[in-house]
């Protein structure tokens, strides 16, 4: 088994084409395909299913490539720390929920560097995709919430992928709407008051589970409802519809403006906690970069920790 080989694997494993990886990697189909067939003679697994509509991993497959990914990038590492090459950069990838401080705070540590010596990434996604991203290590880092709802299945499905849940803040839940909405000058505002306008959150697939919701209180009965996938579009259904989202009133004016604001969310039901514990997420056992720390640092900064 070689370092090029492994290569190999990971591009028609992100590119799900051989046609494509080829393409990508500068070697023609049959020199890959050969290079392929050797390593899984050699493993003794088959690593893809080969069909019409492209290449998909088998179960041994996608359990190599996970070692694949880890084995690829200590030799990356390597290379970042004593390589002499000077066309290699450094890479940093941050996976989120949708927090604006969590986009703040990777903007600050992007200006400490030179960026024209890294490769930097910032993935607003949704949460399962936020765990895989930092259990395949695409990210190194992940910024999600716990909560008492949450809070069991998440930290099983943690450790099920060999990641470690980090503390950094605790906070109540909030009312996030635009400052023209009727209930936006209330002190405080309760469910009740809500009823008649349209409930926000981000869409996290057909067959989610309520846990892997980024919003508090997810199993609440709603009377309206609209999902949507990104920031901006959420923003901007608050201003077309009067509609709020439930958030940790953590707001970031200068990336999303200052027409929105948090009120305090009165819980009027004792039975439900609406409390968040936000932190980040990586892999077990493994210290972060020097882009890492930094991060973490502007967000601590951002968060006045």
């Amino acid at each position: 088994m070689t370092l090029i080989q492994l290569h190999y694997i990971l591009t028609i494993a992100e590119t799900r084409s051989l046609n494509k990886a080829a393409e990508l990697l500068y070697v023609s189909q049959p020199s890959l395909t050969s290079a392929v067939k050797e390593l899984e003679k050699e493993l003794g697994i088959t690593i893809f299913n080969r069909g019409g509509r492209g290449v998909t991993l088998t179960n041994d497959g996608a359990e190599f490539l996970l070692h694949a990914k880890e084995l690829y990038g200590q030799y990356e590492s390597i290379l970042q720390k004593y390589g002499t090459g000077g066309s290699y950069k450094k890479k940093f990838g941050v996976s989120t929920q949708h927090y604006s401080f969590a986009v703040k705070a990777f903007v600050d540590m992007a200006k400490f560097f030179d960026m024209s010596q890294y490769e930097f990434a910032i993935r607003e996604t949704r949460t399962s995709e936020v765990i895989s991203d930092v259990s395949s290590m695409k990210s190194e880092i992940g910024v999600l919430y716990l909560s008492d709802f949450n809070r069991k299945s998440m930290t099983k499905l943690l450790h099920s992928a060999s990641l470690e849940f980090h503390h950094l803040i605790d906070c109540n839940a909030y009312v996030y709407l635009w400052k023209g909405h009727p209930l936006a000058k209330e002190p405080e505002i309760c469910f009740e008051q809500l009823q008649s306008y349209p409930c926000l959150s981000f869409e996290q697939g057909d067959n989610s589970a309520f846990y892997l919701a980024e919003e508090i209180l997810s199993t609440s009965d709603y009377r309206q409802t609209i999902k949507a996938n990104d920031r901006a579009t959420m923003l901007n259904l608050m201003i077309g519809l009067n509609g709020y989202t439930l958030c940790s009133g953590i707001i970031c004016e200068e990336l999303n403006g200052s027409d929105y604001i948090a009120v305090p969310f009165h819980d009027s039901n004792p039975e439900e906690d609406s409390a968040m514990e936000i932190g980040y997420i990586t892999r077990k056992n493994v210290l972060l970069s020097q882009m890492g720390e930094r991060y973490i640092e502007e967000i601590r900064k951002y968060l006045k920790l």
